[in-house]
């Protein structure tokens, strides 16, 4: 057979999945945990977590690395290498559609399990880990969308899922909306008046999830146009009209990081979020008794 030793089968979800599960292999054989493994590596041990499950895709450099901390035989690690950058050419060659809108809500309570931190910002709705069931079964109910009855109500139950994480876990949680998102009149007024009073209970009771409001008076000096989720510092969805894509980029995670920084400057926190919510619920109150 001739040709390039990349062979047809070295891209897609299954050759992802095999070299997740070739390193979290290689890393037992070496009996080192996840922590030590990063120590080693220069990576936190929830990025280790990340590429052995399959929800990161590791970069060639980072699989150099791992492969050096793991001392996999030359032999193996040119295979792994010349998996690592096929799969990585794909990547950057494409954005990935999100054709199955209830396996990415799926992917997406993957990726803040196994996150320390995440930071997310939407420009003009409510950030789904925040939404009623009422609130987004009108989202999905736009018939462009182009989406079927059960595949909304697999959707709907996923947010659902990533909304109960917000109360209990790990996962530091920092999420951020301006003021337009939550007048964009989604259903009815009494749907919105019952979403701005939910997201305002999870403002005023912290614990592992903050709420940052960035008021209409607020002058800003950022424009991000687009939502997006930075997960710890490893990797970062960013979701347009028609499709997401994962960047695992170091270029474009420090991109997003550093804006995500300007944006928390912005917005405010705990009390003073939570007097800017219940002002916006009564505003949607008063529609209703007219």
């Amino acid at each position: 057979m001739t040709g390039s030793p990349r062979a047809s089968t070295d891209r897609g979800p299954q050759a992802r999945d095999r070299l997740a599960r070739a390193l979290r292999e290689a890393r037992g054989r070496a009996k080192l945990s996840g922590v030590r493994a990063g120590q080693a590596a220069g990576m936190s041990q929830s990025k280790i977590s990340k590429i052995e499950r399959s929800l990161l895709l590791p970069s060639v450099d980072d699989v150099v690395e791992l492969c050096r901390v793991y001392e996999i035989p030359k032999t193996e690690r040119t295979k792994l290498l010349l998996l690592a950058e096929s799969l990585r050419e794909e990547a950057s060659a494409r954005v990935i559609m999100a054709r199955g809108v209830s396996q990415f809500q799926s992917r997406v309570t993957q990726l803040e399990a196994a996150a320390a931190v995440v930071r997310s910002y939407e420009p003009a709705l409510v950030l789904g880990a925040l939404q009623t069931r009422e609130y987004t079964r009108c989202i999905f109910d736009d018939p462009r969308d182009k989406v079927s009855a059960d595949e909304a109500e697999a959707a709907i139950e996923a947010r659902q899922e990533r909304h109960r994480a917000l109360r209990a876990g790990a996962t530091r949680y920092v999420l951020i909306m301006p003021e337009g998102a939550l007048r964009w009149h989604v259903g009815s007024a009494s749907i919105m008046a019952k979403q701005i009073e939910q997201i305002a209970t999870i403002a005023a009771r912290g614990g592992n999830t903050e709420v940052g409001i960035i008021p209409w008076t607020q002058p800003v000096h950022v424009f991000p146009g687009h939502a997006f989720d930075v997960y710890d510092e490893d990797a970062v969805v960013v979701a347009t009209e028609t499709a997401t894509a994962t960047l695992t980029g170091a270029a474009d995670i420090a991109t997003y990081v550093e804006l995500f920084g300007e944006l928390e400057k912005l917005a405010c926190f705990g009390d003073e979020a939570v007097e800017h919510l219940v002002r916006i619920a009564e505003e949607y109150h008063q529609l209703t008794r007219r």
